[in-house]
């Protein structure tokens, strides 16, 4: 043996082996097996599993001689295999939390079935049928605990639950996955139908004072041995595990108080039996002391029942030392006693119990009563109150500070900042404190000093306890020269402090450079303190500082009217970055100015808040549709719920920006909203918003493409509208002998919008059928005002636009083509691929002899859906008309063998022009090279004589090589003629894409 040999048998063999796991059917084979292995410490596999294998088997369907599925046999076997499922659910002394947190609902429910089977429970009788104190003691247990697995998992249910991401499953996985997923449904909608029969049978248990008995391992192996008398009162009834019946009602009261409680969304008197349910619940525990083998309470969660019974039913109590935080700040706002509430706060302050969100969510609903309109001072008072009491308990934490908080500190006074102290006083705890929390109160009241521009303000702080303690004299001295110097170094802080230092000398060069930095800067918090520097050091209207910044016209008289000067240019800056940022499609920064924006107006103007709400529902739509890009994801619900919700706006006063109406109307018809726009919309709103009307005009045709006739009704009030749009107004002049004369001006002033406009409109919209809606409109309409009936454009679904215009005269030509060429680039940038807006490109070019164009984009329309000529070009795509303009093209471009060969495409080939264009003798193609593409015999044959005709041996043999193929040989079968042929228009299709593209 090798050294490197007996090294690997020595690691292997000094490896500890892993001992085999013991399989289902050993436990069949020996008797004892099952206890031995439930004894041990660490059994491989677990009983849950074990439950699952055993049960597993004994339900397996067989397969008879002639291959048809039977259900399980009823033998010995598999009432073994039930009875050890049994026994190894009575070693867990029926425990559910055990048994529901490893069995599914389907396992479970089969399980306590057999048990009941066992139990000798009368079948086909309804359990609340039943007398549970008449019945033998294991009897009535086994009804108890069925039916109160059916009301847990009834609550269980009615939980959400995250949903797993599948797994690599095979399909015959996820065939039972699917399975157990009906099962379980079916199973939860049956125990639901019982639900009220299993509290009823749960509560006639209350009534029984006597002890109960549940099955063991022991009184298992008695039934199996039928040593049981024939009426039940055996040994097997009264020698299972006895349970006291305090500790049963304990528990049966907290099943009944859990589904009492899930019952209270839909009936609110539920909530009262929910608490007593769970008042005698903490009796019995109390009672009972910790000394319950059967009962299993989750004693946090019934805190929290507790808690949520009480302030559902009011009937919380802020004298109970058990009543928690949450249950007292419910009764303080429901009293209106707002001191305790801000006590309350202040105290958790020091033991940091409650959640932050939570706190929050508190401040929010304060300020969203004064918002409202409540202005009850009180109200007012709180809100300052407990947002100081937050940003304090954030500051300790070393969280970010809070908007709101800086917002506060924008317009301080003396009460406020000394309330604030004294909140930073009984938050901090000198002696117990960390040295992490020393720092972080040491930075916020230090950033606080930088805050405040009013001396006396910034002296209050400085010469408080709490900032003497924990700032050191270097600190402070440090501060003060740092604050002395903020002007020239353009620092964070705000107005100079004539008690600190004096205005230098070239404050005119800071200006400039603040003012620069103004432009430059995307931080609206930055922004905000260079301003409040700026007008401390001149008075200006900084909101001119730079001529980029552009507002709305609609919103320039409301923003310039707001009284203060700082908040005036703050808003007017913020909103023109944030507008300029969107349009750019920065959207991360866009999105954090407006709604510093938005956050900064709430506080004084209601009007204001509601344009920037409108704002950022404009910047959600552009986001949006920039990040789909090809993926066409469904927009959120909640968003499409506001955009509705704009479009329904009826606040007067409201400056209202068209753009945002606009693009609100194109989201709509992008998403096919079509029953909104065509069904739900406001009456109203259709008549007073030309975009509203177009929209649902535009939806309404889109929803009954292709329709019949008697549906094209919206199709015609479209069309008229679109023409009235593409009118010219009339207006007469008298010249100076006297004639009238008529002059005709570009764009009408009787449609619903100007043609720019419109065009801009169109210009938003991105859903394919839309666009395919509006180029059939106009290419109908484009032929209609050129009267060429020859020569004119084509496109899906022209059969629904009228054929006749009553006043052609009144249309404008030259605005029609214009719009139609416009509409056709406008969608290819969009979906470069869309063949149908393919062949509309090329028919324009071709109508208007631009001939080489014209065949790029025939050539891409067939590219396109036959990955590039390596399939057959769909008969719908290149139609015999196409095929005819593709020739026109070649001829007019001298290209005349490649109209012999395409000519051969048709469906009937057109000898004639083939023949004729194969006698030009000055061609611009290549002639010669092109006869390897020719597979129709006829004109092979035409060649060889045209060149012997002319002398032309060269180019002859070229032609007698090319008939003398086989696979030419009109002898083939007919597939064998036409894979040459396929062959051949695959390449001469590339060839030509070669040229042309």
């Amino acid at each position: 043996m090798s050294a490197e040999a007996a090294d690997r048998e020595a690691v292997t063999c000094s490896r500890p082996c892993t001992p085999p796991q013991t399989t289902w059917f050993e436990f069949l084979l020996d008797e004892d097996l099952l206890e031995k292995h439930l004894q041990k410490t660490s059994p491989d596999p677990v009983p849950v599993q074990l439950v699952i294998q055993f049960l597993e088997q004994a339900t397996k369907p067989t397969v008879n001689e002639q291959n048809q599925v039977q259900p399980p046999a009823d033998n010995r076997r598999n009432r073994t295999l039930k009875l050890l499922a049994l026994k190894v659910s009575a070693h867990l002394r029926w425990d559910l939390d055990v048994l529901e947190k490893g069995l599914s609902i389907p396992v479970l429910n089969m399980l306590l079935n057999e048990l009941l089977c066992v139990s000798k429970v009368p079948p086909g009788v309804k359990h609340v049928d039943l007398d549970l104190s008449t019945l033998p003691p294991t009897t009535a247990m086994a009804v108890l605990i069925y039916n109160r697995w059916a009301i847990r998992t009834i609550v269980q249910s009615s939980f959400p639950e995250k949903q797993t991401k599948p797994g690599p499953h095979q399909l015959n996985m996820l065939n039972h996955v699917q399975q157990e997923k009906e099962l379980t449904e079916n199973i939860l909608k049956v125990l639901k139908e019982q639900a009220e029969d299993s509290i009823m049978v749960l509560q006639g248990v209350l009534g029984i004072k006597k002890d109960f008995y549940i099955h063991t391992m022991r009184t298992l192996d008695l039934l199996a041995s039928e040593s049981c008398t024939a009426n039940g009162e055996t040994e097997c009834s009264t020698a299972g595990l006895k349970i006291s019946a305090d500790e049963l009602h304990c528990q049966v009261h907290y099943d009944l108080g859990a589904v009492f409680f899930q019952q209270g969304c839909s009936d609110s008197s539920c909530y009262e039996k929910s608490r007593d349910h769970f008042l005698k619940t903490k009796e019995l525990l109390l009672k009972l002391d910790g000394a319950a083998l059967h009962c299993r309470i989750d004693e946090k969660r019934l805190a929290g029942y507790w808690n949520a019974c009480s302030i559902l039913t009011n009937s919380s109590d802020v004298s109970d030392p058990q009543s928690t935080s949450y249950s007292q700040i419910h009764s303080f706002i429901t009293s209106g006693n707002f001191q305790g509430l801000v006590e309350l706060f202040l105290k958790d302050n020091l033991t940091l119990s409650l959640p932050s969100h939570f706190r929050q969510s508190i401040l929010r609903e304060f300020v969203q009563r004064t918002q409202q309109g409540d202005r009850d001072r009180a109200v007012e008072e709180v809100c300052f109150k407990l947002c100081i009491c937050n940003a304090v308990r954030d500051a300790l934490e070393g969280q970010v500070i809070s908007v709101r908080f800086k917002q506060l500190l924008l317009k301080p006074t003396k009460d406020k900042i000394d309330f604030l102290l004294k909140v930073c006083a009984r938050s901090f705890n000198k002696d117990n404190a960390s040295e992490n929390s020393k720092s972080n109160m040491a930075a916020f009241l230090k950033s606080l000093c930088e805050s405040l521009e009013d001396p006396q303000l910034v002296f209050m702080v400085s010469s408080h306890e709490l900032f003497m303690e924990l700032l050191k004299d270097e600190e402070r001295k440090a501060l003060v020269e740092q604050m002395k110097k903020r002007s020239a170094s353009v620092s964070l802080c705000t107005k100079p402090l004539p008690s600190f230092y004096d205005i230098p000398a070239s404050a005119s060069v800071n200006i400039g450079q603040l003012e620069h930095q103004l432009i430059l800067s995307l931080d609206s918090w930055r922004i905000r303190q260079i301003l409040i520097e700026l007008h401390g050091m001149a008075e200006r209207q900084f909101w001119k500082v730079s001529s980029k910044w552009e507002i709305p016209p609609d919103y320039i008289g409301d923003i310039l009217s707001i009284k203060d000067n700082v908040t005036r240019d703050l808003v007017y800056i913020l909103m023109a970055k944030g507008l300029h940022c969107s349009t750019i499609k920065d959207f991360p920064h866009a999105r954090q100015l407006i709604t510093a924006c938005l956050e900064l107006v709430t506080e004084f103007s209601p009007k204001l808040r509601q344009v920037m709400l409108n704002e950022m529902l404009l910047l959600e739509i552009r986001s949006h549709e920039a990040g789909v890009g090809g993926s066409r994801e469904r927009p959120p619900t909640d968003l499409v719920s506001r955009v509705r919700g704009y479009l329904e706006m009826r606040i007067h006063d409201i400056p209202l920006r068209q753009t945002v109406g606009e693009e609100c109307v194109a989201f709509m018809l992008n998403w096919r909203e079509n029953e909104y726009l065509t069904l739900q919309v406001p009456q109203s709103l259709v008549q007073n918003n030309p975009y509203v009307k177009l929209g649902q005009l535009l939806a309404a045709t889109c929803k009954e493409l292709p329709g019949p006739k008697e549906s094209r009704r919206t199709a015609k009030d479209l069309w008229e509208v679109v023409v009235q749009v593409c009118s010219v107004s009339s207006q007469h002049k008298r010249a100076n002998d006297g004639r009238v004369s008529l002059i005709k001006q570009r764009e009408s002033t009787l449609g619903i919008l100007h043609r720019s406009k419109f065009v801009t409109f169109i210009k938003k919209l991105r859903e394919p059928l839309v666009l395919t809606t509006l180029i059939s409109l106009f290419v109908r309409l484009h032929s209609i005002v050129r009267d060429d009936i020859v020569n004119e454009v084509t496109a899906e679904h022209l059969s629904i636009w009228p054929t006749t215009l009553p006043n052609l005269q009144s249309v404008d030509v030259e605005a029609v083509a214009v719009t139609v060429k416009e509409l056709v680039n406008y969608a290819l940038t969009l979906n470069p691929n869309n063949h149908s807006w393919l062949i509309t490109q090329a028919d324009i070019y071709f109508v208007t002899n631009q001939y080489s164009a014209a065949l790029h984009y025939y050539l891409q329309a067939g590219a396109v859906c036959s990955d590039f000529f390596s399939k057959t070009v769909p008969p719908d795509v290149y139609t015999d008309q196409v095929l005819k303009r593709m020739i026109k093209c070649c001829s007019l471009l001298n290209c005349h063998t490649q109209v012999a060969v395409l000519c051969q495409f048709l469906r009937e080939v057109d000898y004639m022009t083939a023949f004729k264009a194969l006698q030009e003798q000055s061609g611009h193609d290549a002639m010669d090279s092109f006869y390897d593409y020719i597979w129709d015999v006829t004109i092979l044959e035409y060649l060889t004589h045209i060149h012997h005709k002319r002398g032309e041996n060269e180019k002859r043999q070229i032609a007698i090589k090319a008939i003398g193929q086989t696979e030419l040989n009109a002898s083939n079968p007919e597939e064998v003629l036409q894979l040459a042929a396929q062959k051949r228009k695959k390449k001469f299709l590339q060839a030509m894409a070669k040229l042309y593209f």
